[in-house]
């Protein structure tokens, strides 16, 4: 058997060669945001928090005791990755002069084993013909035998009484020893302790003397090496050497990264302040392809968007309320007329009166339009079901057959009965209003409207064409926009808000659709509206 002496817990370890020796030499810089300053943190201060974090957990939760135990702090990044140095270091500090020393005291312990054996053995063999042993003949036996490199050798009888002792000096012969090793091998077995205690390798081996099947006594065997020990020393001096150096490169290493890690991120950090506090044109540098650069990219393409949603929205509250304002000031206006006019006649009075009338509709419909942007900016809108248009198609015919006669306009339409949309009835309803209703609008007298739906492949086309007075080709690309017109002043003069176009194409991207407006030839435009269409039962909705 061997005994061998290790550490019992690595903890001392590291305490032992990064407390005792860098203890005020080593420290942790980080910036503190909540001072807004640069603290910094003895290691010997850190590892006195850590203990006694680890002291109110034993003391707090015994049975947590020989179980690791991860403790996490809350500071800045560089505080962490400089912390992550140097538990790396002293990981490798551990490393270095723990396993590569275990190992070699391992070799040697099975070198003693194995040499002391061989001693052991030739000293048995001297003694193996011997009936009983006496401390003369076995002085007789050992007397002419070689040298055994060991420091002493003892043999005894079976009641463990000293017979042989090569001490020169106070010699044990006589007395009575009892080793563990030598009762071990009295009671027939091979026995090997060896311990290191930093300045000699003590080594004790034991082994039954047999004659004839008989146990008739015991040889024990001692070394003390000096030599082994100081080789080791020597050994573990210069790994502790090279384990600094590593230990020092790898916190240099450390350090570096945190700078370069926390430079990028305290970069983005600003970068996402200033857009908090509302500069959405500011962008962060982008440096790299790694992770914190993925993000900054990301960032950048985020605040693009939110610059663009906020240059929308400012426009829109902007056009709204200009929007707003202007019916208001012609309400107020009339009003402030008849209370001023203290002998208006009833004529004039009923008809400024239906001039606050009409422009308190316009004002309703406005509200009605806004308030129909806003649910489908948020998504609420219901689940589509198959809509057949022919239907939808005739119902908003004839709600617009009464405009359409005050402008001596010709309305016609015309729809395939396989022309059935995934959308709602209200959607479909929307966007044939509004697009016939524009064509009504700004067409000329004499002038016509015609609505047509068919289908293509997997999709329902509606298409509304008019005479009227057309769209200029710079225009076309905006007239989706809110509250854009092409005639502002004819436009308001008919009643339009500039929000009709923006719902159905709101509508119909919102059902995965798509709308275009297009000149047409001989005058007037065309607009195309594509809605998904809803498959036949049991075919292929072809």
């Amino acid at each position: 058997m061997r005994k061998i002496r290790v550490l019992d817990n690595v903890y001392d370890l590291i305490t032992i060669n990064m407390e005792d020796r860098f203890k005020d030499h080593v420290a942790f810089r980080f910036y503190d945001t909540a001072n807004d300053a640069v603290t910094t943190i003895l290691y010997k201060d850190y590892v006195q928090d850590i203990r006694k974090a680890v002291n109110y957990f034993q003391s707090t939760i015994p049975e947590i005791k020989g179980k690791k135990i991860c403790l996490l702090t809350k500071n800045s990044y560089e505080y962490a990755v400089n912390t992550f140095g140097v538990v790396a270091a002293g990981a490798v500090l551990v490393l270095l002069n723990t396993y590569p020393l275990l190992q070699s005291q391992t070799m040697v312990f099975q070198s003693k084993e194995t040499s002391m054996k061989s001693s052991v053995k030739l000293i048995e063999a001297s003694l193996s013909g011997l009936k009983q042993l006496d401390e003369e003949n076995v002085s007789k036996a050992l007397t002419s035998m070689r040298e055994t490199g060991v420091s002493r050798i003892l043999v005894t009888d079976t009641a463990g009484r000293i017979l042989y002792d090569t001490r020169e000096e106070n010699g044990a012969v006589g007395l009575y020893a009892f080793y563990t090793e030598i009762v071990q091998a009295l009671e027939g077995y091979d026995a090997f302790y060896c311990n290191y205690d930093s300045t000699a390798f003590l080594s004790r081996m034991a082994s039954p003397v047999v004659y004839h099947n008989q146990i008739v006594g015991a040889v024990y065997t001692y070394e003390y090496d000096t030599k082994q020990a100081d080789i080791l020393k020597s050994f573990q001096s210069n790994l502790m050497k090279i384990s600094i150096l590593i230990a020092l490169a790898v916190l240099g290493l450390s350090v570096l990264l945190s700078r370069i890690l926390t430079a990028q991120i305290t970069d983005l950090l600003s970068a996402i302040r200033k857009v908090r506090e509302g500069a959405y044109s500011h962008r962060a540098a982008v440096k790299g392809s790694d992770e914190i650069g993925q993000i900054a990219a990301e960032f950048n393409s985020l605040t693009d968007r939110l610059q663009t949603t906020e240059d929308a929205r400012r426009r829109f509250v902007s056009d709204a309320s200009h929007e707003l304002k202007t019916p208001l000031a012609g309400i107020r206006l009339l009003t402030d007329s008849i209370l001023q006019t203290g002998d208006m006649d009833a004529d004039t009075t009923r008809e400024f009166v239906g001039d606050i009338g009409r422009e308190a509709e316009r004002l309703t419909r406005i509200t009605e339009n806004l308030l129909r942007l806003t649910r489908l900016d948020s998504g609420a809108v219901p689940p589509v079901t198959p809509v057949p248009v022919a239907p939808v198609l005739e119902r908003v015919a004839r709600m617009l057959a009464v405009l359409a006669r005050e402008k001596n306009v010709t309305l016609s339409y015309e729809a395939e009965p396989q022309a059935v949309a995934l959308a709602t009835e209200d959607d479909v309803h929307q966007i044939l209003y509004n697009l016939m209703d524009n064509g009504i609008k700004y067409s000329g007298t004499d002038g016509f409207v015609h609505a047509a739906a068919a289908t293509d492949g997997d999709w329902v086309v509606l298409t509304v064409e008019d005479n009227g007075i057309g769209i200029p080709e710079d225009d076309l690309p905006h007239i989706f926009e809110r509250f854009y017109r092409v005639d502002k002043m004819r436009s308001r003069a008919i009643g339009g808000t500039g929000l009709g176009l923006s719902i159905v194409k709101d509508t119909v991207e919102n059902r995965g659709g798509s709308i275009t407006a297009a000149a047409r030839q001989g005058g007037g435009t065309v607009f195309t509206v594509r809605l998904p269409r809803a498959a036949k039962e049991g075919g292929d909705g072809q």
